[in-house]
């Protein structure tokens, strides 16, 4: 199923002109703490924008990128998919379309195959089905076998964990990627694996395509995107071009 009949079947009518995701004074705060975890936050992301996110440990990026994602309620503001707030009854259309990954994946128990055909065991993705050779193709380029698909999850390394997280999420067709801090904890060759992944996904359409990467990692940020932003105690600071972001990182 095309994007647009998605679209259509949840009730939104996607314009060209408008951005793929808008956030429009989002935030989020801690009600036991009394704290504001993200003070009120405007947003646009286009297709075809690669974004880097970055800034100290704690300031809210995590909250931010999740936030956008709308996998924790808001407490204030609405995030727009195509010109159009996304309704509590979109929700899990949307997350669909605009996926998030997180540093430190979770798989399920059993193998890597067991963990890609899950997503299609959900209501959301009952139009579609398990495509095992797209899936050896997507390893194949991140430099795995054809037997990968049958190694058991308790046997990967972190890098290979999160190169299955990735490829769980490519093979649905999103419409954007966001990332936080995806190859942190991996070792060189993972972390190469995951960018040659992300960049080969992205130039495939890259007409109809955008990603949010959150990094610390000045060379990456350059590589990866952009254009730049950067969150500081909870504020999402203005964005700036990937050459200024280089200085900010370091």
């Amino acid at each position: 199923m095309t994007h647009q009949n998605d679209l259509s079947r949840s009730g939104v009518d996607a314009t060209a002109t408008a951005p793929l995701v808008e956030a429009k004074r989002i935030m989020r705060r801690d009600a036991q703490r009394g704290q504001v975890l993200l003070h009120p936050a405007d947003f646009a992301l286009h297709a075809g924008q690669r974004v880097v996110l970055t800034g100290p440990s704690g300031s809210g990026k995590s909250v931010f990128l999740r936030a956008l994602a709308l996998l924790d309620p808001l407490d204030g503001g609405t995030v727009h998919w195509h010109g159009h707030a996304v309704t509590h009854a979109q929700v899990p259309r949307y997350r669909r379309h605009i996926a998030y990954l997180r540093q430190r994946p979770a798989l399920i128990d059993g193998t890597v195959e067991d963990n890609l055909r899950y997503p299609y065991t959900l209501a959301v993705y009952r139009d579609t089905a398990f495509d095992a050779a797209r899936a050896r193709a997507l390893f194949d380029a991140a430099g795995r076998g054809s037997d990968f698909l049958a190694r058991a999850t308790a046997e990967l390394s972190g890098g290979e964990a999160q190169i299955v997280a990735l490829v769980r999420v490519l093979q649905l067709d999103p419409e954007a990627l966001l990332l936080d801090e995806p190859t942190a904890s991996l070792d060189p060759e993972s972390a190469r694996a995951v960018e040659t992944l992300i960049a080969q996904w992205f130039e495939h359409a890259r007409a109809a395509r955008a990603t949010v990467w959150v990094s610390h990692d000045p060379a990456q940020a350059q590589r990866v995107g952009e254009r730049h932003i950067t969150m500081r105690a909870g504020v999402l600071e203005a964005p700036t071009s990937a050459q200024a972001a280089m200085g900010a990182l370091r």
